[in-house]
């Protein structure tokens, strides 16, 4: 049978490109080497967070299923960052491992332009310069207009716990040969990367009167747009321990056997989401770090120990773990493993994630030397939205950095490579103030909307938000609170009649404390979406106008020259990690240094004001 795009692995990039090629009209084969783990959260059971919590957002917005799945199966909601203001907070969701891959799989069922097939793809079919279908181990051949490799760690995966080794992409899984040999015969450049997991416990073997309890929001969110998504009702604790300089001298004592550190693993691991014998290794005057004790369903008693990732021999994992507090009488499921597998340098891609070498074939996820649920879901809605509207002779969708974090993500990768995992940051982002979690919507879902792929729904709700929150803006500039009106903590300080909306930006004061004055009381009525996005445009237009201009700025200063030896190292403002690199590179400008992996806007900035720019 023929298709219009064939994906190949069905982790979180190949159900978002499958999904979304899908649901753009064309006919879609999903191939996975396991229908069991469609979806399935490999490592922590969580999505969102700083930075990618807004990229599951802007997913959503598309038309994308991150959201919608996360939104049914999530267990606690988080909103990150609200010490640092509205336009700084990030979504986050602790979710049921099973049911989420459950929702994913049925999901895909109920769209009719998917099919599915159990088996390991070996080869590409390649005619002249076009890819045109797919070998199977089994023997089976597909063809196709398209094909999108999203093959996660599968590709020549090796598993690591101490000197033990065995082939596979994920523990009980094996791993995928074939495709990264026959890519380098037709000229890609491949590399190796490295990943961890940490052990699983089973939660009635742990004290958690030991620990710190870490609750859900009262008022949770949720991910989606969708009103019809019901806000959690009930929410399952995460709690937080500690290491100690005990468990620190543990786990040296495997260190000789760690294949981080015997040369047994060649790939380079995430540099924010180390394993913990790195931790220790590379944070030595540090006598204990934190440890997240994480939940990994509703009914469930296995326990993910987040921040304990390690790739140490069995018994010293269970010998270390059993000296920190509430971890006792610990009893493991699984031990923690490293996973070393191929990637491709994303340079290699054009700004749609096809190929370069081959027309018609895309990369998505880990392939491309990401790290993260949700960068590999996000580049698996493009993948699967360009290959759809390629197979239907349209225009492909390109998101600007000034459009989404989505955006900022493919434009590194494409342009300057990556070294090792990579993983979103709000720091990468020059329009970090006008990406918020909140107005994903307004920036994407008329984009998605256009291609066919958000439906009617979302532009009704998204139209439906914007006026309400046209009238709770409306309502602020035309209301005057006096200071008999006014909150008895704002009063004294309110000499005469005032604008509501002057005095919401005063940094103290939220939309909540207003909504209960004369005047403003049907400010109550609106939803919070609707709440939310009006008091962030009162309080921060003038920064979106700055950054507009600042951005404008640093796009005219990018020749400006760098002295050659000049002392990276005397800019503490700028992270270690961009010294390093440019302490070593030695850019001669600042649009080369731009280029560097690693090295945010922000840095750029700190070097700008350095020079006097």
């Amino acid at each position: 049978m023929r298709y219009d795009v064939i994906v190949v692995g069905a982790g979180h990039a190949g159900c978002e490109a499958a999904n979304a090629a899908a649901q753009m009209g064309t006919k879609v084969l999903l191939l996975t080497m396991n229908m069991e783990t469609i979806a399935k959260m490999s490592c922590n059971p969580a999505m969102g967070g700083v930075a990618k919590g807004q990229i599951i957002r802007e997913i959503d917005a598309l038309g994308g299923m991150s959201g919608i799945i996360t939104d049914k199966t999530m267990i606690q909601f988080r909103m990150l960052n609200r010490s640092k203001g509205l336009a700084m907070w990030s979504p986050r969701a602790q979710s049921d491992r099973w049911r989420f891959s459950e929702e994913w799989r049925l999901a895909l069922e109920e769209n009719q332009n998917v099919d599915f097939f159990q088996d390991s793809v070996d080869e590409l079919i390649i005619e002249g310069s076009k890819v045109i279908g797919v070998k199977c181990s089994m023997g089976n051949t597909f063809y196709s207009k398209s094909v999108i490799v999203t093959a996660g760690t599968f590709l020549n995966g090796i598993i690591h716990i101490g000197r033990k080794q065995v082939g596979g992409g994920r523990m009980g899984e094996k791993a995928s040969t074939g495709i990264t040999a026959q890519l380098e015969s037709l000229g890609f450049e491949s590399g190796r990367m490295k990943t961890g997991t940490p052990p699983r416990i089973d939660g009635r073997s742990l004290n958690y009167d030991k620990m710190e309890e870490q609750k859900g929001d009262e008022e949770p969110f949720t991910f989606s747009y969708l009103k019809n998504i019901r806000n959690l009702q009930e929410q399952r604790s995460c709690h937080i321990t500690y290491t100690n300089s005990e468990v620190h001298e543990i786990l040296r004592e495997g260190f000789e056997d760690s294949p981080m550190y015997n040369g047994s693993i060649s790939g380079l691991g995430p540099r924010y989401c180390p394993s913990i014998e790195d931790k220790i290794n590379r944070f030595a005057e540090r006598d204990r770090h934190q440890i997240f004790v994480e939940p990994e369903g509703w009914k469930t008693i296995e326990v993910y120990v987040n921040g304990f990732s390690t790739s140490l021999p069995e018994e010293i994992q269970v010998k270390a773990l059993r000296k920190i507090p509430g971890f006792e009488q610990a009893k493991i499921f699984r031990p923690g493993y490293a996973i070393e597998y191929d990637f491709f340098q994303p340079t290699q891609l054009r700004a749609t994630l096809e190929t370069k070498n081959i027309d018609n074939l895309y990369f998505a996820g880990q392939i491309n030397g990401t790290t993260g649920y949700e960068e590999a879901a996000a580049q698996g809605l493009m993948a699967g939205i360009n290959a759809a509207l390629k197979v239907k002779e349209e225009e492909p969708l390109i998101l600007g950095r000034d459009q989404a974090y989505i955006g900022v993500l493919i434009d590194d990768l494409i342009s300057k490579g990556t070294e090792e995992p990579y993983r979103m940051f709000t720091s990468r982002a020059e329009y970090r103030i006008s990406l918020r979690q909140d107005n994903a919507d307004e920036r994407l879902t008329p984009l998605g909307y256009k291609i066919g792929l958000a439906q009617e729904n979302r532009m009704f709700e998204l139209e439906n938000t914007n006026k309400a929150s046209k009238e709770i803006i409306e309502l602020l500039l035309n209301t005057n609170i006096s200071p008999e009106d006014a909150p008895l903590h704002l009063s004294s300080s309110l000499k005469e009649k005032q604008r509501a909306n002057k005095i919401l930006l005063r940094p103290e004061i939220q939309l909540q404390d207003l909504q209960t004055i004369k005047g403003l009381e049907s400010i109550n009525d609106y939803d919070t979406e609707a709440k939310l996005r009006a008091e962030i445009f009162i309080k921060y237009q003038t920064y979106l106008e700055r950054e507009r201009e600042q951005a404008d700025k640093l796009k005219r200063l990018e020749y400006i020259q760098i002295p050659e030896n000049f002392d990276y190292m005397k800019l503490g403002a700028m992270s270690m990690e961009s010294r390093e690199k440019l302490k070593k590179i030695k850019p001669a400008t600042i649009g080369q240094a731009k280029q560097i992996s690693g090295v945010s806007p922000s840095d750029i900035s700190v070097l700008l004001i350095h020079f006097g720019r």
